[in-house]
């Protein structure tokens, strides 16, 4: 039997590291999954290993070229946001992996808004909320001015899809959906790196961009297949909803974050939605995505084990908990009596102050959870709606398998189609079929996307509004 021509894709993400082989079909034919323990930076707080991580890539690939039912096409990348790893002139990274989540001198940030115009002007033109290291160019200007040693001595910052790349390319390149991903590097009016980015020098410390489709060949010795550049892990996801559909949509991402995306909106952002926590990311044909978030997922781990210690269950009852519609129509009644409906966009939901013993059972506790998450959901996603034509709304990732918040969805979107997109690994197969060009001879696929409709109860609906 003939090999069969496969794409090894990377997807790293804070917590799980996996690998993948998809066929011409973009079937999953080989899968593994890691996870390492965190290292400590300078000043003690926590950040990726990045040595076990390199090592990880060079193992995971001698182990898949070793499979000779397997030939190796092509290689892409795809990881989460916000990280740079900083290189010198042979490669070698000279500082740890900087979380995004590490505290920003609140000293430094003053001075820096001070002397650039101030944080509006700047969010707005960068499409970027003020979020500290979540701007991963505030990091670089960081080390400019606490590191200045070390900052002659960068290369390169890379941000981590493009380091991953290049350790298997050799070759140093940027990518558009990395550094237009809330990094406040890019002024998307200008299509240009921002000026205050060229006056402190930080453009000539950034590497050459190039297109999220351009492919090099690999230097890992003794194999010919092509590299790519890397991209940005939710840029990646929304890959294969716009081969598939063309027709307005907004794709409700949900993970620890719940990223609404709406390539459909190309409004400029105001300061109303950037002070709401929206942004853009850019799609991988440079298209700015107009996006709102919550930090859901990581709310929702929380609270189900509030609420699980608290009635003294599983925390895994949960996952598989059926919607009742008569428990939503009951706390929605409770709701509408206290104004708690149609909220303004927040950062948690209501359920945090809620008193746990003020419910009968842990299945309304739930349901409530669930309703108060929905409703936040609601409120962020109307953000980069906003009167754009958009009629359906796709859900992919953990939540959508959570049948009360796919209800509830339907609910509070009376006027739209709401699908669960059951699509296995989006942010994997998005990268791979960013080049797929480069290494597949069938046709671009249609599909690949399982979608499950969600209908309306339009009797309890009307009582939301």
């Amino acid at each position: 039997m003939s090999a069969l021509p496969v794409i090894v894709v990377f997807d790293v993400g804070k917590t799980n590291k996996k690998i993948f082989l998809f066929d011409e079909n973009y079937k999953i034919v080989f899968e593994r999954s890691a996870r390492f323990i965190e290292t400590y930076d300078e000043d003690g707080d926590p950040c990726e290993n990045l040595e076990s991580l390199r090592l990880s890539i060079f193992d995971s690939l001698r182990e898949v070229l070793k499979r000779k039912e397997f030939e190796i096409k092509a290689i892409n990348f795809s990881t989460y946001g916000a990280s740079f790893v900083y290189i010198d002139a042979y490669g070698k990274p000279l500082a740890p992996l900087y979380n995004y989540l590490k505290a920003y001198p609140e000293e430094l940030k003053k001075e820096f808004y001070a002397t650039y115009g101030g944080e509006q002007a700047i969010s707005a033109a960068t499409a970027s909320p003020v979020l500290g290291n979540l701007n991963s160019g505030m990091q670089l200007y960081r080390i400019k001015r606490e590191k200045p040693e070390l900052y002659k001595q960068i290369k390169y910052a890379l941000h981590l899809p493009q380091y991953l790349s290049y350790l298997v390319s050799g070759v140093e390149y940027s990518d558009l959906t990395s550094i237009g991903c809330h990094t406040q590097l890019w002024d998307f009016s200008a299509n240009d790196y921002h000026q205050w980015v060229k006056k402190e020098g930080l453009d000539l410390k950034l590497a050459p961009i190039v297109d999220a489709d351009q492919v090099f060949p690999s230097e890992f010795p003794g194999n010919q297949y092509k590299v790519g550049v890397g991209l940005h892990d939710s840029s990646a996801a929304l890959i294969p909803y716009l081969i598939n559909f063309h027709d307005p949509f907004i794709l409700i991402s949900t993970g620890t974050w719940c990223i609404t995306m709406n390539p459909f909106n190309h409004s400029p952002l105001t300061v109303e939605e950037l002070e709401q926590d929206c942004l853009s990311y850019m799609q991988f044909k440079g298209k700015p995505v107009k996006s709102s978030r919550i930090f859901a997922g990581y709310e929702h781990d929380q609270q189900v084990k509030r609420i699980a210690a608290h009635f003294k269950q599983s925390a895994g009852r949960y996952k598989t908990m059926r919607y009742d519609a008569g428990i939503i129509e009951e706390l929605l009644k409770g709701m509408a009596e206290r104004k708690e409906l149609n909220p303004p966009a927040s950062k948690a939901s209501a359920f945090a102050a809620r008193d746990l013993s003020s419910f009968p059972s842990d299945k309304i506790a739930y349901h409530q959870f669930m309703l108060d998450i929905a409703v936040q959901q609601q409120a962020s996603s109307r953000l980069v709606i906003n009167g754009a034509t958009v009629k359906r709304i796709f859900v992919d990732g953990g939540f959508s398998k959570n049948a009360i918040y796919m209800n509830l969805l339907a609910l509070l979107f009376p006027d739209m189609e709401v699908f669960a997109a059951s699509m296995a690994q989006a942010t994997a197969i998005g990268t791979a079929l960013a080049i797929h060009q480069c290494w597949n001879r069938k046709p671009m696929p249609n599909d690949i996307i399982e979608l499950k409709y969600y209908a309306t109860n339009n009797d309890i609906a009307g009582k939301t509004k």
